[in-house]
């Protein structure tokens, strides 16, 4: 009987309770590190030297904000590390986009002024795996977030997720399609001014944050 009362008056935490609550803050943090990257950048760049906007969000490795650019990429790509699914092939795809966000933060994009050969080499480096990225992370919305257990009925929630996880994805998609089209040496020249490759990646962004805050059940949580 004191065993009892003592197990009712001092509970213990179920360790797969507390397992599943961390994952999905993790999630969380990977969906609010992706969401809020953007707004940070601009708004710490005004904050510390001039509210220009630079040509990309990879431009902010050569202000103030380098550090903020770099951090949040490895941020990342450390949770996206511990990312784990249904199958073998979700783990693969965290652990290429884990190695994606991190070959992002540290092979920077080529400088604006002076850049030499070697600069401009890393640059094809960063963009590489910039486009990987995003399409990974396409992949997660359109592919991994979408799967259902077999064993359970979706609800109406789960549909709706979903749907939301779609949209994500193909914005994502055509995001990188655009910012192909927008870095043509005929469309270029027209469109600079209006920094267009800085609001794409921006969109690709903050979607993929939208994507994870669903996913870590920040909104459309099952009843």
């Amino acid at each position: 009987m004191p065993n009892n009362l003592e197990a009712l008056m001092d509970p213990q935490p179920n360790p797969q309770d507390s397992l599943v609550i961390s994952y999905l803050a993790l999630r969380k943090a990977v969906g609010i590190i992706g969401f809020a990257l953007p707004f940070v950048l601009v708004a710490g760049k005004a904050l510390l030297d001039s509210p220009a906007i630079q040509s990309s969000i990879s431009g902010y490795y050569y202000t103030d904000m380098r550090n903020v650019f770099v951090g949040s990429l490895c941020a990342i790509g450390v949770f996206l590390m511990s990312y784990r699914g249904y199958e073998p092939k979700d783990e693969i795809a965290g652990r290429l986009a884990s190695a994606f966000a991190i070959g992002v933060a540290l092979f920077p994009t080529t400088p604006y002024v002076g850049a030499t050969s070697r600069d401009m080499m890393i640059g094809i480096l960063h963009w590489s795996f910039a486009a990987l990225l995003f399409l990974t992370l396409s992949y997660f919305s359109l592919v991994l977030f979408t799967k259902t257990d077999p064993n359970k009925q979706p609800t109406p929630q789960k549909h709706m997720r979903n749907t939301v996880y779609r949209v994500c994805g193909y914005i994502m998609l055509a995001s990188i399609l655009l910012i192909g089209v927008v870095s043509l040496p005929a469309v270029q020249p027209l469109v600079e001014r209006l920094v267009p490759i800085f609001w794409l990646e921006s969109i690709a962004v903050v979607t993929f944050g939208a994507s994870w805050l669903i996913k870590g059940e920040t909104i459309l949580k099952d009843k």
